[in-house]
């Protein structure tokens, strides 16, 4: 190769090759891919930015031709190609892209389908509100510039960046060598960790992680903060904090999911409703994917796929084939698909033109630094402008007090520059002073204008001061930083998008779909289930109609009402005795004119010919020491260790041996030591103690609790284990009903009769339809009809009386429906809006006490 000189010089190849390659590499890493820890953003798009700034296209100007804008950009600061330069805008102005867009685009500017944007020429731009923030004081020397390509025009090396970029953006780039890929996040987590970060310097990675709580992507979805990881030391697994970690050392991976939810179709199939997408998922080759999985039977289950979303959001409908399981169909959609992605975070930015993987604190600091470097230098420049007005001001003060003899100076001067060495001279005055002496207009010497200079001096001496004292107080700098980001929070942050969940096991369960929340089940005669939120049941008072809560056809009553937590576990006992178990979140959430599906496709659940579902309890957990106490339809009796039942294999365990003309019909939990207390039909009751019936095994038939009436229909229609200071709600099937005292019914010996419950008047009564046990009168009831009539209401609002009282009408029933079923609850969760007077449920509840709702 030649020097300068020109004369050729012998090189090794693998020197210049090494040399050339290394320069290239930083050139694409500087200039190029990497973006700058301050501001967030690599040149190109400082160089939008700024520009679009110049061409004062702020949020609420009119916008520009994207075309003139790139064309702009490429002329004064970059030369590289116009598309590229355009993508770029492009991707500024996609709200599925960028958490918190800075261009505002009027056009095609690209979908989540992957669509590319419309021509520059179509589509018009300009910058949003909060990228204003992104270039606030730049005209204040608070940032170095830099010659352009050409050196005919200046360029900011960084943007001043009130808004923390890098995090609440995020970006993603390719270098040679390296890459970096940070997520977008909240604006209102981040400005409350840099605060906290300014607050206390020493502040760990895990504290600060309390304030940001993970990526918010822009298209929401969910992300998962616990996962499980093998050991490398003994190959066991562990829960580890993936989130922590991410931000403890700048790198790692976190798994994004879609956020789904169930939806009843044709009455009898259900739905997958896809509502967002995990970020960068192109939402029109999921549907392809999806549909060549479905094609090649990879995934089975799937009856039809069709988009759906319109300007109001996205909407997925995935129907599901009426004998598939949907919790399977979408188990499988996760493992599959992109429904579910692990978006692997690589936090590598510029700090000093150096490439550093960063992190959390270390971002945040870089952060704190800058804009402690952008407010030093903007109080720099206001006080240097303040100074100078200052200056001038006291001119024009000496110039007031002294105003004939600055007017006789003037007169007498031969021209101007000869009265401005005459004032400078006479008066000590600057030429600066001296000139805007001579600028003053004549109506600046009324009285009020006197006063208005004699003001503003005394305005900017107090504002030096001002600007002094915060030059000379580091802590008044960090206090200034404080403020901006609160102020950045109150106007900008919005809701967070995406959401996170405590959960250690990546594969899918139904706990990643299902809220943690109150809901009603109901199960109807023929064995058809569904849940639905409490407070889809508006609280009325006594002797309501209600609304319609579950829809009957042929002649199928509900029988049922159950409220549960849907983390609870479900025990389904049939009326031959045996028992299946289901998450309450797997049981079908369908509308109030849905008749559910029918609970052997519940998974878990495989009843035989001519098994029907009887008795169901809730229960958070299978507690030691307790017991299933079981009754059935003609008075037996049996009680059986809790534990037993904790483990219930798909094809069920027997609970109770039961003779071929009875059937199983009511299951309580006790602690071994209470009361229990059996209802029948024809109003009679009986109470005795729990320890007259032993512990018994599985496979057990049980002892006689009470003997029936010789009456035709009697039967048993309630079996609970006594609470304290409980009242007794007794409901007829016509709807009259009434609150007992327990205290009323004293405790007699197992096998009688039993004692008179409630007096029944032939067909103005009907028979005892439900007895529920009623702890407070904080407590709230559901009552449904065989016809799916549901009422909701205060405990409080159904007077207490006697045991030989009728009691009054709680449900006023159309004609020829009955009363089937009650439940009593304190809901856990404050209702959006369920409760017409605004009282919202004791909190902290957790559904009723286990088996109270059979």
């Amino acid at each position: 190769m030649t020097d300068d000189l020109g004369q050729i010089r012998a090189i090794r190849i693998e020197d210049e090759m090494r040399v050339s390659y290394l320069d290239y590499a930083m050139s694409v890493i500087v200039s190029r891919a990497l973006p700058d820890v301050r501001d967030g953003l690599k040149p190109v798009h400082r160089r939008i930015l700024y520009t679009m700034g110049e061409m004062g296209l702020s949020a609420t100007s009119s916008f520009r031709k994207c075309a003139a804008i790139v064309g702009e950009v490429m002329g004064k600061y970059h030369p590289h190609g116009d598309v590229a330069l355009y993508d770029a805008l492009v991707r500024l102005a996609q709200d599925f892209s960028m958490r918190y867009p800075l261009v505002d685009g009027q056009g095609n500017f690209g979908s989540v389908d992957g669509d590319s944007a419309a021509a520059m020429r179509y589509t018009e731009a300009r910058l949003t509100a909060i990228a204003a923030e992104m270039l606030d004081d730049i005209d204040k020397e608070t940032v170095d510039f830099e010659d352009n390509y050409d050196g005919t025009q200046k360029q900011p090396t960084v943007l001043p960046a009130k808004l923390p970029n890098l995090l609440v953006n995020g970006s993603s780039g390719i270098a040679v060598g390296m890459a970096t890929n940070i997520p977008p996040h909240h604006l209102g987590e981040v400005c409350d960790a840099t605060i906290a970060l300014i607050d206390d310097p020493e502040i760990t990675s895990d504290d600060l992680s309390k304030y940001v709580l993970g990526p918010d992507f822009p298209t929401g979805g969910t992300i998962y903060r616990f996962e499980q990881v093998r050991n490398p030391l003994n190959g066991e697994m562990e829960t580890v904090d993936a989130i922590r970690q991410m931000y403890a050392h700048g790198r790692g991976r976190v798994v994004m999911r879609a956020q789904v939810a169930f939806e009843e179709i044709h009455g009898e199939r259900m739905a997958i409703i896809v509502s967002e997408l995990p970020y960068q998922v192109n939402k029109a080759a999921l549907l392809e994917k999806m549909a060549d999985l479905v094609k090649d039977k990879r995934i089975e289950g799937i009856a039809d796929l069709r988009d759906e979303s319109d300007r109001d959001g996205m909407r997925i409908f995935i129907e599901i084939k009426r004998d598939a399981n949907p919790h399977k169909v979408l188990n499988n959609l996760f493992k599959h698909t992109p429904m579910q992605l692990a978006f692997n975070m690589n936090m590598l930015a510029l700090v000093d033109g150096q490439p550093q993987t960063l992190p959390l604190k270390s971002v945040l600091q870089h952060y704190v630094d800058h804009r402690r470097d952008i407010v030093r230098r903007r109080t720099e420049y206001d006080l240097g402008k303040a100074r100078a007005r200052a200056h001038i001001l006291e001119g024009l003060k000496i110039a007031l007090d002294n105003l004939d003899a600055v007017i006789r100076t003037i007169r007498e001067s031969a021209d101007v520059e000869a009265a401005r060495s005459n004032l400078m001279s006479r008066f000590d005055l600057s030429e600066l002073q001296a000139n805007a002496i001579l600028d003053m207009r004549l109506a600046r010497l009324a009285a009020l204008e006197r006063k208005k200079i004699e003001d503003e001096y005394l305005s900017v001496i107090q504002l030096i001061a001002e600007l002094e004292d915060i030059l000379a107080n580091p802590t008044r700098v960090l206090g200034i930083i404080k403020d901006e980001l609160a102020e950045l929070k109150q106007k900008h942050a919005g809701e967070r998008r995406t959401r996170v969940a405590d959960d250690s096991s990546r594969e899918m369960t139904d706990e990643d779909l299902i809220a943690d929340e109150d809901v009603v089940i109901t199960i109807s005669g023929r064995g058809y289930i569904k849940r639905q939120p409490v407070a889809t049941y508006r609280r009325q008072h006594r002797g309501g109609k209600g609304i319609i809560g579950h829809v009957t056809r042929e002649e199928d009553a509900v029988e049922h009402l159950i409220v549960a937590n849907t983390h609870d576990w479900a025990l389904f006992f049939t009326n031959r005795g045996r028992v299946f178990s289901a998450k309450v979140h797997s049981i079908v959430d369908a509308s109030r004119q849905a008749k559910g599906i029918p609970i052997i496709n519940l998974p878990g659940v495989q009843v035989e010919a001519g098994e029907v579902p009887m008795a169901t309890i809730v229960l958070p957990n299978f507690e030691p020491g307790h017991y299933l106490v079981m009754a059935t339809r003609k008075g037996i009796i049996k009680k059986t260790p809790l534990e037993q039942f904790e483990r219930v294999r798909s094809t069920g365990i027997l609970a109770i041996t039961i003779n071929e003309d009875d059937e199983l019909a009511w299951v309580d939990v006790s602690a071994g030591d209470d009361d229990v207390i059996i209802a029948t039909a024809e109003g009679m009751l009986a109470r005795f103690a729990e320890d007259e019936v032993r512990p018994m095994g599985r496979v057990a038939a049980g002892v006689i609790g009470i003997r029936l009436l010789k009456k035709e229909g009697d039967s048993v229609v309630a079996m609970t284990v006594v609470e304290p200071d409980a009242d007794l709600l007794v409901l007829t099937e016509t709807g009259y009903g009434k609150r007992v005292a327990l205290t009323e019914f004293r405790r007699k010996h197992r096998g009688g009769q039993g004692v008179r419950l409630i007096a029944l008047e032939g067909k103005k009564t009907g028979s005892v339809a439900a007895v529920q046990q009623v702890t407070d009168e904080d407590e709230e009831l559901l009552l449904i009809s065989a016809g799916g009539q549901v009422i909701r209401t205060d405990t409080n609002s159904i007077n207490r009386y006697s045991s030989s009282a009728r009691g009054v009408i709680v449900m006023r029933l159309a004609e020829g429906d009955r009363v089937v079923a009650i439940a009593a609850f304190r809901s856990g969760l404050a209702e959006r809006g369920g409760i017409e007077d605004n009282d919202a449920p004791e909190p902290g509840g957790s559904g009723p006490a286990p088996g109270r709702g059979a």
